[in-house]
């Protein structure tokens, strides 16, 4: 039997202005508990010792709604440290909200800029993620959900992979993009927990952690 990876989740049960932790820690345990041992915690001093060898953690799944705080700079610090030195951060939906602290905004690789009501979305893979491994058996879809809008950090090369439709246009919903020794990868989609259940973004959600914990070559993850 695999041993399971170790996996930090991050967000907030009680201070979450519009996403709480519950239930989505659910759903991210149903979707990755047959790889991964899912730790959930809202205390963000956890980044001051977040490690990924010696019994630490290869990923950590960021579902944050800290839009009105900014991390401390030894958190921030922390977080910055953990990925440089070959960890693995998944960003879902308002895990961006990390972006208050500018640092970070830098590292996830763009700004939340708003979102037009909550409606129904249809989700594909573009050109440039053909191929990618975090496509692997996925399939397009559609969600309700927040059209989450960004501005990318036009000094960080990001990989779009998934994209979704709105009023003509065809917008990011998804990338990745190498940071230090570690990978960063956003995913638009998890406004609440109906957004967790077609199966296509089930198995887009267990690509991308598996493959953000995997490390690049040369890390301590190998």
């Amino acid at each position: 039997m695999t041993e399971k990876k170790k996996a930090l989740l991050l967000g907030d049960y009680t201070d979450a202005p519009w996403h709480p932790l519950e239930p989505a820690r659910a759903e991210l345990e149903a979707i990755l508990g047959e790889a991964f041992e899912l730790t959930a915690t809202e205390d963000y001093d956890v980044l001051l010792r977040l490690q990924t060898e010696a019994g630490g953690y290869p990923l950590c799944i960021a579902y944050t709604d800290c839009w009105n705080r900014e991390l401390t700079k030894a958190q921030t610090a922390g977080l910055l440290r953990y990925v440089a030195g070959g960890g693995g951060l998944l960003v879902i939906h308002n895990g961006i909200s990390l972006q208050c602290s500018y640092e970070l905004l830098q590292m996830i690789g763009a700004e939340f800029t708003g979102h037009p009501p909550y409606q129904k979305l249809r989700y594909s893979r573009t050109a440039e993620g053909e191929g990618h491994p975090l496509l692997e058996g996925v399939e397009d879809f559609e969600l309700d959900e927040e059209p989450y809008l960004f501005e990318p950090d036009p000094f960080v090369e990001r990989r779009i992979f998934l994209e979704f439709e709105f009023e003509g246009k065809r917008l990011p919903a998804g990338w990745e993009h190498d940071y230090g020794l570690g990978r960063v990868v956003y995913l638009q989609p998890g406004h609440h927990a109906p957004s967790f259940r077609p199966e296509p973004y089930r198995r887009l959600i267990r690509n991308s952690a598996s493959w953000a914990a995997a490390g690049q070559v040369g890390s301590p993850l190998g």
